[in-house]
Formats: structure tokens, C-alpha cells, sequence
């Protein structure tokens, strides 16, 4: 018996009723389908790129988990916005967009059809935080489950990785390399479905589905081209009835100290910046007040200890061979960093699955520092506030080698200016890149500029110049790249009236990010103020734009009231 009240019920029980059943009966249910719980597998799935091409097939195996545990499955799609091909383009405005859209669709489906819990499968990176928003928003019993990383790429001796692609078209550009060896770069550099390989931010968040108990343990790290992927999928079928069975729905999962876990994840394991924005959103959902104070704070005191691309030298796979998220975990929790009595979808606590998980007894150091001999004394994302950016700023300093620089400012009013500036051979040592006008609302859809940070690194420009901006970057960025800036220009942020020249200021020790002008010459600028207009009036991307919250806020899409 289970301890919620089944939703499915109302919906298909009775006479008045007999018209739902008939659709249940012609997809092939029977009497006996029909009085169990019934359960939506929510799998994002495309075949526009490899990230999501397989987990339609991952499906059927979650069905089989199901239907072990006693409940009646139904697949049901949302969909996949592919970040790497829109990188660059205006493609690239739809990926923050897809969050949403995937929340609201999953939220549509489950709800419409009175499913009674469900499990959401994803892999690009807007469908893991997209699927968790939905289950924090529902609140009915759901296990989330990873599609998996990709395998690495070799060209020599050099795993490769997507970064790798973007970087050496900078480094064509530059002159460093041949247009062949770019090629041969290209064909190598992705060699399975899955995600990408690195800690980006697909892999990024998906280790923070385990850290929030919301995944079973060790379910983010296994690539998607292993059995092991199965596994999991037909255990997280099971494990979602028992979830049901016992009455637990997300929230009880999802409280504050889970996020603080995250976070402190988050920060051990060096990941992508735009966990931030993620997290603060399924917070949101949650119920669960959470801000970038939070973050600041436990970078403070947590160590850097995991040596992961882009900031170190291995792969998500390299990481399962040693024990996947549960050996960060284990490490973190053992300093006392982390809470081991908050409740999983296991039924247990998180001190409880770490106990019982089966460590394989290999070398690991070389992957997962120790707490007390970290790669760095800090977490591997910082916030900065200042004059530039009053709401916040993020930078990765896993992925640089600088904590401060200050240079003079380069302000574009795009992207792809800026790209075409470093193209052109115009940006120097010592400057400072502005791109604004590219955040949640100016944009709008918050890109991220992989395309332009891989054009200053593959140029030998990564040590020499900073970038400053209110778009995004992707969790493969490496340098001394400050993003998420807010306010944004397109609300009158003050990074929307830098101008050439002016004296810029990033200091990731003490966590600044000021613009070097007097704050009455600052007023005095932003006084001749005038927004620009929308860069789009009809569409996706115009309705969006009408409803997103500052990047401080993660981005969420609020009701006009």
C-alpha cells in the first residue's frame, strides 16, 4: 500500500471515467495496468546531436524498472536544445529559453495526464536542471536519470574533448595551426553519444542531481556507452516506486541543506559556472531560499580537490573509474563539509548510500585530491560583486591560473562583435573584452560565449587578456572569464556604460569587480542612460524576454502580475 494517495485515481477510476480508459486500454493497457500507480518516464530526447540521441532506448529499460516495482509506465517527450551546435549563433539564445520550456512542458504532461510520479531522463545541459525544476514544482514522487557522458577523443597523445574543437579554431585563426590539423581535430574529438566528455556543464549538473539526493548514487558518472547505463535505468525505475510506496515527493528531498551540498560540490569538483544559475532555479522551485551569498560562502570553505577538464587533466569517465561523485562526496562529508542526514530517493540518508556504496580499491589521487592536500585551499567558482556588477558576478577559477587583473576596457555591444574584434587581430595584452547586451533579458537567452573565450585562449591570449560579460559562458570555458554580471546592460546595469578605455578591476581573492571611474562620473552616465529596443517582438524569444529575473536570480521566468 502506498502512503500518498494515488492522483491516477480520480482520474481513471469509476464509471464517469470510462472515456479515460478507453485512450489507456488503446495504447494497450489492461484492467490490471490500469488499477496500478501510473508513472511518466519524461526522457528528453533528439537526434539533433549525440547528447540525447540514446536515451529514448534508455527508456524502455526505466519501463522494465517500473513495472518490477508494480506501477503502470508511459514515455513522454520534451525536448532538446543542443548547446555546442548553437554555440556562436543565434541558435545559442534558445538554451537558458529550453530550461524553461522543459519545465512547463514536463509540468503539462505529468499533471495533465494525472501521472502519480515519474522519473526525468536527460543528458544536454539544459534537460537535467529543465527536468529537476519540474519535479521541485510538482512535488510528486520522480528520480532523476542521467543519459551519460561521452567517451573521450584522441588525436596523438592528447585526449580530446568539444573544448579542444573550439580552442583549435582560435588557434587556426591565430596561425598557430593548419586548417587540417583543425579537421583532423574535429573528426576526433567526440567519438560516442553522450555528453560532452569534460566537466562541462552537462556532467556538471548531473553530478549535482546525486548531490541533492535526487539520482541514485553513482548514476552521473558511468559513460552512456556502458551497460552500466541500463542498470541504472531499470533500478531507477525501481527505486521511483519505492518512492511512491513510502510518500516521498521532492521536497523532502530538496531542502536547503541539500542545496548547501550541492553547492559544496559544486565548488570541490571545480564545475560549471552555470550550476549557479541552475541551482538557484530549482531552488526557486523548491520553495528553497537560496542566493549567491550562499554560494560566496562555501567556496570560501571548501577545497578545490577534483582535477577535471577544463580546470584539470581528466574526464567524467576518468572519474567513474575511480568511484564517480560518491568518492567526492565521501572525502567532503568525512571533513565534515557536507550533511549526511539529509534524505534521498534511496529511502536513506545521504550518510547512509555513502556507506553502503561499493568503492572500486584503485588509485585515485591522481583524480580526487584529499580535503587536507587540495588542488586549491577554495572552491573553484568565486562570486564577485563591485561597481560593475552590484547583484553579482561569477568567475571559475579552476580554469585560470590568475585571481586578479586589471586592464582597460574593450566594450561590445554583441558577441559577435567581439568575436570579430579578436578575429581581426585588435584585442591586446592587457585588455579587458566587454560584451554586453547579452543576458537574460537583452539578449536575450543569456548565451554562452564558448566561441569567443576559446578565440582568446587559442590565440595565446588566455594569460593576457580578461573578458567581462552578462551572457554566460559553457562549463568548457577556461580563462580569466567573468560572466553572469548583473545588473545586465539591458536594464541599466552599469556595465552597459563602460566605455573604451576605462580601468577595469577583477580581483577573485577578495571578490571584486569594480569599474574604475568616480561614482558621480558613473551616476552621470547612467543618468543619459537609453535602453536599447528588444532585439525581438514576436516569438519565443520576445515572450521570454518579457518574464526572466536578473541571472542573480537564476534566470527564472516570473508571471507578470
Amino acid at each position: 500500500m502506498t502512503k500518498i494517495k494515488l492522483r491516477s485515481e480520480d482520474r481513471y477510476a469509476g464509471v464517469l471515467n470510462a472515456p479515460h480508459r478507453a485512450f489507456l486500454r488503446a495504447v494497450g493497457f489492461t484492467d490490471e495496468d490500469i488499477g496500478k500507480p501510473l508513472v511518466a518516464v519524461a526522457v528528453a530526447w533528439s537526434e539533433a546531436g549525440p547528447c540525447n540521441l540514446h536515451t529514448l532506448q534508455l527508456a524502455n529499460h526505466v519501463k522494465e524498472g517500473v513495472r518490477r516495482g508494480g506501477g503502470s509506465p508511459l514515455t513522454v517527450p520534451t525536448i532538446v536544445v543542443n548547446d555546442n551546435i548553437g554555440m556562436g549563433t543565434e541558435g545559442m539564445r534558445y538554451s537558458l529559453v529550453s530550461r524553461e520550456v522543459i519545465a512547463d512542458t514536463v509540468e503539462a504532461q505529468v499533471n495533465a495526464h494525472a501521472f502519480d510520479g515519474f522519473i526525468g531522463i536527460g543528458g544536454c545541459d539544459k534537460t537535467t536542471p529543465g527536468i529537476l525544476m519540474a519535479m521541485a514544482r510538482l512535488n510528486i514522487p520522480a528520480v532523476y536519470l542521467y543519459g551519460g557522458t561521452a567517451e573521450p577523443g584522441f588525436y596523438g597523445n592528447l585526449k580530446l574533448t568539444i573544448e579542444d574543437v573550439h580552442e583549435a579554431v582560435g588557434a587556426y585563426l591565430a596561425g598557430k595551426i593548419s586548417e587540417n590539423e583543425l579537421y583532423e581535430i574535429e573528426k576526433r574529438a567526440h567519438p560516442t553519444y553522450g555528453t560532452c566528455a569534460g566537466l562541462f556543464t552537462a556532467n556538471t549538473v548531473a553530478a549535482l542531481s546525486e548531490a541533492l539526493g535526487m539520482a541514485l548514487p553513482g548514476s552521473a558518472s558511468p559513460p552512456a556507452t556502458s551497460a552500466r547505463r541500463v542498470m541504472y535505468a531499470i533500478e531507477s525505475g525501481v527505486a521511483l516506486m519505492n518512492v511512491i510506496e513510502l510518500g516521498i515527493k521532492p521536497r523532502d528531498i530538496m531542502t536547503y541543506e541539500a542545496f548547501e551540498n550541492a553547492i559544496t560540490v559544486l565548488m570541490a569538483m571545480g564545475g560549471s559556472t552555470n550550476a549557479i544559475l541552475h541551482l538557484l532555479a530549482i531552488a526557486y522551485e523548491a520553495g528553497v531560499k537560496l542566493s549567491l551569498d550562499d554560494f560566496d560562502r562555501i567556496s570560501r570553505r571548501t577545497p578545490y580537490i577534483a582535477s577535471l577538464r577544463p580546470g584539470g587533466d581528466y574526464v567524467m569517465a576518468d572519474l567513474d573509474t575511480v568511484g564517480g561523485v560518491p568518492l567526492v562526496m565521501i572525502k567532503l562529508l568525512k571533513a565534515g563539509l557536507l550533511n549526511g542526514k539529509v534524505l534521498t530517493i534511496t529511502g536513506k540518508t545521504l550518510e547512509e548510500n555513502l556507506r553502503d556504496y561499493k568503492f572500486p580499491n584503485v588509485p585515485h589521487e591522481h583524480i580526487v585530491k584529499d580535503v587536507s592536500n587540495p588542488i586549491k585551499s577554495w572552491g573553484g567558482i568565486r562570486i564577485l560583486k563591485g561597481s560593475l556588477a552590484p547583484e553579482g558576478a561569477v568567475i571559475k577559477v579552476a580554469a585560470t591560473e590568475l585571481m586578479k587583473f586589471e586592464g582597460r576596457a574593450r566594450p561590445f555591444n554583441s558577441e559577435e562583435d567581439a568575436f570579430q574584434a579578436i578575429r581581426r587581430g585588435e584585442i591586446k595584452p592587457g585588455d579587458v573584452v566587454v560584451i554586453r547586451y547579452e543576458g537574460p533579458k537583452g539578449s536575450p537567452g543569456m548565451p554562452e560565449m564558448l566561441r569567443v573565450t576559446s578565440a582568446i585562449v587559442g590565440a595565446g591570449l588566455g594569460k593576457d587578456v580578461a573578458l567581462v560579460t552578462d551572457g554566460r559562458f559553457s562549463g568548457a570555458t577556461r580563462g580569466f572569464m567573468i560572466g553572469h554580471v548583473a545588473p545586465e546592460a539591458a536594464v541599466g546595469g552599469p556595465i552597459a556604460i563602460v566605455e573604451d578605455g576605462d580601468r577595469i578591476l577583477i580581483d577573485a581573492e577578495s571578490g571584486r569587480l569594480d569599474l574604475l571611474v568616480p561614482d558621480e562620473e558613473i551616476k552621470r552616465r547612467l543618468r543619459n542612460w537609453q535602453p536599447p529596443p528588444p532585439r525581438y517582438t514576436r516569438g519565443l524569444l520576445a515572450k521570454y524576454a518579457s518574464l526572466v529575473t536578473s541571472a542573480s536570480m537564476g534566470a527564472v521566468t516570473l508571471p507578470k502580475t
